[in-house]
């Protein structure tokens, strides 16, 4: 097995990201909330020794360090849990996290923005697009579109938030070998987008295996800061731990490592603001007599962490069908759209 330090060793060598090439860039609320001027190491009981452990393992500001555990902390910097807590209750008292009344946090959530899928009907279903601040998971069958969805938001995300993006770029986390530049070719001309700088601003991350999925979701954090990444594409989020941990016996092993993983995927979207696409498998249920026998894989780990839960199957034609099955602010429902060489758009409405 690949050993932590030899994966760090290689991202560290083969990452380069130059700053971001098109020609607006948005500004948007990287970390919304309550920010802080003091450093780590001015917390007590860190120093610069723990400081630089602390940002080598993904937590590169208080708020990161506020919202981590215990656990999460002293496992991925390698201290203490009681340093690590010592060091969690610190940043929470400087940046004087507790209660806010309600109407605080639906001024926070006006400050909440979308990147457009292409498509108005999957736009509408999903409340204007795809959410910042939030995970939002699509899961389906093979062909049912949910990797052309990630290339979609990877090539959007980069247009001016006056036609549905944020100025930013995309980390595309690539867990079964899935992402193809032609296509971010294909939609970025289609976009109106030079191809050229639309490929400059996806950066891709190929996960050979979970324990490398779980270092480059930890590393996420340095280029979503450095380099204006405003999307975080996982694609898809539970293949590798369904090869890696194989059988019954170790299924309570995948769903601790799974639950870790997606902590650190929510804490990006709480930290930083943006936005987190999860693609997800599907396996059929044999007890189902009636009806979909579909399920997604990861059971109710999975269900709870993704914000935003969407079931997308195949129809004829091209055409696709969404369905929203869990959001804690909209309607269940159902939008068509439509998958052509261009990207994702609506189907043509029939005539009367």
């Amino acid at each position: 097995m690949v050993k932590k330090k030899e994966i760090e060793k290689t991202l560290e060598e083969e990452i380069v990201v130059e700053p971001i090439t098109t020609e607006k860039i948005f500004e948007g609320p990287i970390i919304p909330g309550i920010k802080s001027k003091m450093a780590i190491s001015d917390l007590p009981g860190v120093g610069e020794k723990i400081a630089e452990k602390i940002k080598e393992a993904g937590f590169f500001d208080m708020m990161s360090i506020a919202a981590a555990s215990p656990k999460e902390l002293s496992n991925a910097a390698e201290i203490g849990d009681a340093t690590a807590v010592k060091i969690i209750n610190a940043a929470r008292e400087e940046l004087d996290i507790g209660y806010e009344t309600a109407d605080k946090v639906m001024e926070r959530r006006k400050k909440v923005l979308r990147i457009t899928t292409g498509s108005k009907n999957l736009d509408a279903l999903l409340g204007g697009g795809v959410e910042t601040g939030a995970t939002t998971e699509f899961h389906g069958g093979f062909g049912s579109s949910k990797t052309q969805i990630a290339h979609q938001l990877a090539v959007n995300v980069q247009l001016p938030p006056e036609k549905g993006g944020l100025g930013g770029r995309a980390l595309f986390i690539d867990t079964e070998a899935t992402f193809r530049p032609e296509r971010i070719v294909q939609m970025a001309k289609a976009a109106g987008l030079d191809p050229e700088v639309a490929l400059s601003n996806v950066v891709v991350g190929r996960a050979y295996n979970s324990d490398h999925q779980f270092i480059l979701a930890e590393k996420a954090g340095d280029l979503i800061r450095n380099h204006n990444v405003k999307l975080v594409i996982v694609d898809s989020v539970t293949a590798q731990f369904r090869t890696d941990f194989v059988g019954r016996g170790t299924l309570a092993e995948r769903q601790q490592k799974l639950n870790r993983h997606l902590h650190t995927l929510q804490r990006l979207a709480d930290v930083y603001n943006v936005v987190i696409y999860m693609t997800n498998q599907v396996m059929s249920r044999p007890d189902v007599m009636f009806g979909d026998p579909t399920a997604p894989i990861g059971g109710h780990i999975m269900g709870h962490f993704s914000t935003y839960r969407i079931y997308v199957r195949r129809s004829k034609g091209g055409i696709r069908i969404a369905k929203l099955i869990d959001s804690p602010n909209l309607p269940e429902g159902e939008a068509v759209f439509l998958i052509t060489g261009d990207g994702l758009s609506d189907p043509p409405e029939k005539k009367k």
